[in-house]
């Protein structure tokens, strides 16, 4: 039935993907935006709140893929794009913005003595990465299985959990061959160290698996600055997510683990396209033009066009003088514990097995037998598996009663987010619940 008015109810969506399924593959820019029968098409968004083409309003839980803390068109940020944008929108020089925005990433990020900016949080783990091999010596990259640093050629092998393998065509062996994949095991690790000396870097997302769906173990940042200096590896925190959402100085202020590097996007910018690599002195100081190691100058070569261009600086001066105040993390992270304590009461109270959990400004669904209240604690291949099984009813409900996630079974809150939403919020939740449990979808 749910499929039937979907269908009906979409007539301008879906000639609008019609009309891109021929002038783009799939008809979207981003493979996660396809959809069927078609995709839906954002006409504008302000606060919390985004509107279709179609007038449909949506409370927004995705917030430009956890990239808008403040909310979407927050004022201040709208007002420092209408500065700028007719001062120039870009220069192809250096310009006084970039400046200011790096010098609030150094005050910010315990890591950052310096910051080198990107186009983006792929260019930034891919920068990072040759960082890595540069300052260590040593060609191989150790990652943790089914985290998620984007999409270029190294950091394709094992981004699907367990499969240990590339999940795209185009990947030379002789560059998967360059990545070694371990579980965020210590002992694993150690092995695998032990018995590898071409490893010299070690990459983690610094929240877990995907911003947190499959959270790491308790201690295990700490661990892995350990194993980090025992073994002569330079370690990269993956805070494309975590960083200023977690804490203005991201995951590793508030666990007190400061990374050799740092990569950055998403909330750096304020919501617009842009990165960064920041990182200790001793590391950075490979992409110096100025400087001269093992005859190279510089001894790590990084351009792009778009690096730090006035817009996005623009823009995140303006965000990150917020989040400095660490007052938009507050209420986003209140706003969240409110949905994970809402949606665990909606599932006990309807007697369907399964638990909302997340940290700071984040919530993930999980149903099934729940043995504690730690996540932790079921094994990763069964909180996958219940994102495969009950995902698609569970979008299709709360997306009919105008409620839009992030991914299949999460969502971000920001600090726009009000009390309205978060009682609509759960009462779409329960409902959708109630329908998925008519439906056999617990059971099936």
């Amino acid at each position: 039935m749910m499929d039937d008015q979907f269908a009906r109810n979409t007539d301008d969506n879906a000639a609008l993907t019609a009309r891109a399924r021929t002038v783009m593959p799939g008809g979207v820019a981003h493979e996660a935006r396809y959809a069927e029968p078609h995709a839906k098409y954002i006409s504008h968004a302000a606060g919390a709140r985004k509107w279709d083409v179609e007038g449909k309003e949506y409370i927004d839980y995705a917030m430009g893929s956890a990239s808008l803390l403040l909310g979407h068109a927050h004022p201040d940020i709208v007002a420092a794009l209408v500065e700028q944008a007719p001062k120039g929108t870009f220069f192809a020089d250096c310009h006084p913005l970039e400046l200011e925005w790096a010098g609030l990433i150094s005050d910010l990020i315990p890591s950052a003595d310096q910051v080198r900016f990107t186009g983006s949080g792929t260019e930034s783990t891919m920068l990072a990465m040759r960082l890595g091999r540069a300052r260590s010596g040593r060609p191989r990259i150790l990652r943790i299985d089914g985290h998620y640093h984007g999409w270029h050629d190294h950091v394709l092998k094992g981004m699907t959990p367990g499969a240990n393998a590339v999940v795209s065509l185009g990947v030379p062996d002789a560059i998967a061959d360059l990545v070694q994949v371990a579980p965020p095991d210590v002992e694993v690790i150690e092995r695998t160290l032990a018995s590898d000396a071409d490893i010299g870097t070690l990459i983690v997302e610094a929240s877990g698996a995907n911003y947190g769906v499959v959270p790491l173990p308790d201690g295990f940042l700490a661990e892995a600055r350990r194993l980090a200096d025992a073994h002569g590896l330079v370690l990269i925190f993956d805070e494309v997510i975590t960083g200023f959402r977690w804490s203005p100085g991201g995951r590793q202020a508030i666990d007190g683990v400061t990374p050799d590097l740092t990569t950055l996007a998403k909330i750096l910018t304020g919501g617009l396209p842009g990165g960064a690599v920041a990182g200790k002195r001793e590391v950075m100081r490979y992409l110096d033009p100025g400087e001269t190691i093992d005859a190279m100058t510089p001894a790590v070569t990084h351009k792009g066009t778009f690096n730090g261009n006035p817009l996005a600086a623009a823009s995140g001066v303006a965000c990150l003088k917020h989040l400095a105040t660490g007052e938009p993390q507050a209420r986003a992270d209140v706003v969240a514990e409110t949905l994970r304590e809402g949606m665990r009461e909606v599932l006990g109270r309807l007697g369907v097995e399964g638990t909302a959990y997340g940290d700071s400004s984040t919530f993930h669904l999980y149903f099934g037998p729940c043995p504690s209240a730690d996540i932790r604690d079921i094994p990763a291949a069964d909180v996958r598996a219940s994102a495969k099984t009950a995902s698609a009813a569970l979008n299709r409900g709360l997306g009919e009663r105008g409620i839009d996630l992030m991914s299949r079974m999460s969502g971000v809150t920001s600090a726009a987010h009000t009390d309205d939403d978060l009682a609509r919020t759960l009462d779409a939740f329960e409902a959708t619940v109630r329908e998925m449990a008519d439906t056999g979808i617990f059971t099936g």
